[in-house]
């Protein structure tokens, strides 16, 4: 047996708790259900029996080592898999090789290829160079065997493109509170665990962070302990106790992280950039995603910034891209250089003011039709009956604006929802919005 090729399962009782509580079956998966809920992509690649190259990419403990396992069983193929953390050029030859023997021989020959497929897995595949991945490409082209990778990165960024073109990427999701609820209550139907407070399950849930393997190694080390203690139940005080250092900070889901992002999204609101920084900081040292840092991020951008500064959006968007190339810690440079900026930059809120007004707005008018002039008249019928008579083609006019024009619904009077402030780029917009409606005037009055 070459060594990377599957192993033996442990003895039961002896497994780590994610390998003993793996699904054995599609319908026992927990989550991931825009993939594999009936009528999804992966659940009718399932269905299909004809597997199929692909990269599932996903946040570390959301199934992708479990979804691959099935997927070969789901199609009797000898699973191999290898590490790209530990693994080389070495690996893939005796990977080859092993499916070469398996697709050879009597079945083969007699047409039975189905019954002889390989799957070859390849965890953390964006470890593996370029050279190492472009290994794999004649063999998938060939069909020797089907090549799945999983990674926590960005395949656009990690994986070589000729070998994304030959597989389906799926974006595997954090687990929901939800999901992880379930797991705790699987691993205590199968005996293992005691009682467990609720507001005690609501802080491994928090804990775990979507992960399932987080919280099934941590569960594993609470049952220990409490098998130990004799503990009849897990209570919140035990558990905080037991677990020390790694609840520390705050709870992420809880009123305390909920209050820490409040503080550094009103620490960029205000200006501050080094309270801003050093709520940043807290936060990663407390466990939070930074993924979720740059999206609250980019947010800022949109709401408190706006057109005082669109760069401010830019800088936020590339932020996140970075993180996504490079990961932790060295991407958290650029989501900290993207904090400052945004505290710093100029503030507006009059984007974020106006989209909220249009919206009450349209939720209580009534549906207005849209003026003949504004209409597209694509065919000869259309035109007949008017559609774009009248309108006036801007590029054709005195400085590119066609002064007097209308663009609301009829009778509906200038409903005013964007006012820029006087900061930053919209001071500039500012001014040249009352250039064009004094223009506007000056039409009417002639």
């Amino acid at each position: 047996m070459y060594p990377h090729a599957t192993t033996p399962t442990p003895r039961p009782e002896r497994a780590p708790w994610p390998s003993r509580l793996r699904p054995k079956r599609l319908s026992e998966v927990i989550g991931q259900q825009h993939l594999l809920g009936e009528g999804m992509a992966l659940r009718l690649a399932f269905e299909s029996g004809q597997p199929h190259s692909c990269i599932l990419w996903g946040p570390p403990g959301t199934g992708k080592t479990t979804i691959a396992r099935l997927m070969a069983d789901a199609f009797e193929a000898q699973f191999i898999t290898i590490s790209a953390v530990l693994g080389g050029i070495k690996d893939i030859r005796e990977a080859v090789e092993q499916a070469q023997v398996r697709a050879g021989g009597q079945g083969r020959r007699e047409g039975h290829e189905g019954a002889r497929r390989t799957l070859v897995f390849v965890d953390e595949v964006h470890r593996f160079n370029k050279s190492q991945q472009d290994a794999f490409l004649p063999h998938v082209e060939s069909g020797l065997f089907t090549f799945i990778g999983a990674t926590t990165e960005n395949p656009s960024f990690e994986v070589n493109s000729a070998l994304l073109s030959r597989a389906a990427v799926y974006v595997l999701q954090p687990l929901t509170a939800p999901d992880l609820e379930q797991i705790v209550a699987r691993a205590k139907d199968i005996g293992a665990l005691p009682a467990i407070e609720k507001i005690a399950i609501e802080r491994l849930v928090a804990y775990a962070d979507g992960d399932a393997r987080r919280l099934l190694n941590t569960l594993e080390t609470l049952a220990v302990a409490a098998t130990q203690e004799r503990l009849a139940e897990i209570t919140d005080a035990w558990l905080q106790k037991v677990l020390g250092e790694r609840l520390r900070r705050y709870d992420k889901g809880g009123e305390q992280f909920y209050d820490t992002i409040s503080a550094l999204h009103k620490s960029v609101r205000g200006s501050d950039p080094d309270a801003a920084l050093y709520w940043f900081v807290r936060m990663l040292d407390g466990g939070a995603d930074p993924r979720y840092l740059a999206r609250r991020m980019i947010r800022m951008a949109s709401e408190d910034i706006g057109l005082a500064d669109p760069r401010a959006l830019r800088m936020a968007l590339d932020a996140a891209d970075v993180y996504e190339r490079l990961g932790s810690p060295e991407g958290e440079l650029t989501l900290a250089q993207c904090v400052v900026y945004l505290a710093v930059a100029p503030k507006s809120n009059a984007v974020y003011q106006a989209f909220n007004e249009a919206k009450a707005f349209v939720k209580k008018d009534g549906t207005r039709p849209v003026p003949m002039h504004l209409r597209n008249a694509p065919t000869k019928l259309m035109k007949e009956l008017d559609y774009g008579k009248g309108y006036r083609y801007a590029h054709d006019e005195a400085g590119g604006y066609a002064a007097g024009e209308r663009y609301l619904p009829d009778g509906m009077a200038p409903p005013g929802f964007y006012r820029p402030v006087e900061r930053g780029l919209e001071i500039r917009i500012a001014e040249k919005l009352r250039q064009l409606r004094e223009l506007d005037r000056d039409s009417s009055a002639t």
